[in-house]
């Protein structure tokens, strides 16, 4: 391993396999994939990991709603994400999933870390738990009674459980915000977490009774309790690189670069796992990434009101690209967006199909019936300013950054249209071969820029506007039923 190459750690949230993958969840993925793409070119040396969260609640739940053993049924939805990930050209170095030994090895040591820093004591819990957030709640968290994210009533529990000692906590979080002032981005996302510490942190139950819960991880030296799956979780961002060996690859990549996460989950992330990290003396992470939610027709996503996306189905019908460039560039990178398939669509026929397909193709027809397919000039990438795009993807605004590259494709398509090349090509051939050389010189910088976003499709157009002899292309959209 190359130890003077920059690295570049990134992780996505680890989603739990209580049922199979949304579209939020390949939105998460795609917004990854891409900056671990674009790292990569920069000629980083990046370590991308992703997996499944297999304990908790909600686990023996679902098993049991399905009919089938939890070993079984984590495997099959374990499988489902995995297949997601292939599916949508994921380019991730490390799937982990939290029944690995490896993994318990980690929660394990990680967990004797913090009870020898004295973080970690036995005592009695009463209170409400959501179990669609795998989450303690307190009534100010609720709205009519209800979490607001699963619109479920919690459950009161009472049990002697082990707690961490998250309240000792709250100064140094304060002092590191204050230190790392890009901890957390979008800043809104900041301010909430720097407020919610703000307001005081109370101790949190890190373990339950086998009586409640079985299926999870033991908590050392006590066969009666199984570790609470935020505490277990979040570890994998350590067991996924090594952190129990404490082997090349942990002191090659950690800390990691960016956590990107869901805004649901922004407090265990941005509030609790600094503070495990704390206890544990083990470095920070230099940032976490919020995205928001995919609503559709503005509304929630849900079983219940039929109007989840399954995100497999929706690649094989339109492609793998389509698919990543639509939720990439619909879907505001720090905000909540909106899915139909009649945005899909529309996006599909008006950028992709007719912006981007028909310009490659009706250029390099012209090309080869007019010149033989002979342009007479080299085409190279041109040192054409990129600087206001890679800002785009550095501040994690991957919408705005497609947005300016579609700016290309559109002059070129005015180029084309202002000029009529096809007149060009029967008055003045000269003015005609200087036009199109400029337009696939564009083309080229296009690939260029769309390889972190739209990897084929990229590879596919620089394979046609550096051939050596052009031949009209064939569409790099087909049309759709």
């Amino acid at each position: 391993m190359n130890n003077f190459k920059e690295k570049f750690y990134i992780t996505t949230s680890i989603p739990y396999v209580n049922a199979k993958p949304h579209i939020g969840h390949a939105l998460e993925f795609i917004q990854a994939d891409v900056l671990a793409r674009y790292n990569r070119l920069l000629g980083r040396d990046v370590f991308f990991l992703t997996g499944t969260d297999e304990h908790g609640s909600k686990v023996p739940k679902s098993a049991k709603a399905a009919g089938k053993p939890i070993p079984e049924f984590v495997n099959e939805i374990s499988d489902k994400f995995r297949v997601l990930t292939n599916t949508l050209d994921i380019s991730n170095s490390h799937f982990i999933r939290t029944i690995e030994q490896g993994h318990k090895k980690t929660v394990t040591k990680f967990w004797k870390r913090c009870l020898d820093a004295g973080d970690i004591y036995k005592g009695k819990y009463e209170g409400l738990y959501c179990s669609g957030c795998e989450n303690y709640v307190t009534e100010s968290d609720l709205l009519e009674g209800k979490c607001p994210v699963h619109k479920t009533k919690p459950e009161k529990i009472a049990e002697e459980n082990y707690f961490f000692k998250w309240s000792k906590y709250q100064k140094p979080l304060l002092d590191h915000y204050k230190e790392s002032s890009n901890f957390v981005v979008p800043k809104k996302r900041f301010n909430e977490i720097i407020k919610f510490v703000e307001q005081g942190l109370q101790d949190i139950s890190i373990s339950r009774s086998t009586k409640t819960l079985s299926w999870g991880i033991p908590v050392p030296d006590d066969k009666n309790q199984v570790i609470y799956v935020w505490f277990d979780a979040l570890i994998n961002y350590l067991s996924g690189i090594g952190f129990a060996e404490e082997d090349d690859t942990y002191k090659r990549y950690w800390p990691a670069d960016v956590h990107l996460i869901g805004k649901d989950i922004l407090r265990f992330h941005a509030a609790l796992w600094p503070a495990m990290l704390i206890s544990a003396k083990v470095p920070l992470p230099k940032q976490v990434y919020v995205h928001g939610f995919i609503g559709s027709g503005g509304q929630k996503m849900s079983k219940s009101l039929g109007n989840v996306v399954d995100p497999v189905a929706l690649t094989e019908k339109y492609g793998v690209d389509a698919v990543r460039y639509f939720l990439l560039r619909e879907i505001p990178s720090d905000g909540d967006g909106d899915f139909t398939i009649e945005k899909f669509e529309k996006r599909y026929k008006a950028d992709l199909q007719n912006n981007l397909g028909n310009l490659v193709s009706r250029v390099t027809n012209l090309i080869e019936k007019n010149l033989d397919g002979e342009i007479g000039e080299k085409i190279e990438l041109p040192e054409q300013n990129k600087t206001a795009i890679e800002q785009d993807i550095e501040d994690y605004k991957l919408h705005d950054a497609l947005a300016k590259i579609w700016e290309i494709v559109s002059l070129a398509n005015k180029l084309v249209d202002e000029e009529k090349l096809w007149e060009l090509a029967k008055n003045d051939i000269k003015t005609f071969r200087k036009h199109c050389a400029t337009i696939l010189t564009n083309l080229f910088l296009v690939a260029k820029l769309i390889a972190p976003f739209m990897s084929e499709t990229g590879k596919k157009i620089e394979k046609i506007v550096t051939a050596k002899k052009i031949q009209k292309a064939e569409p790099l959209f087909p049309k759709i039923d």
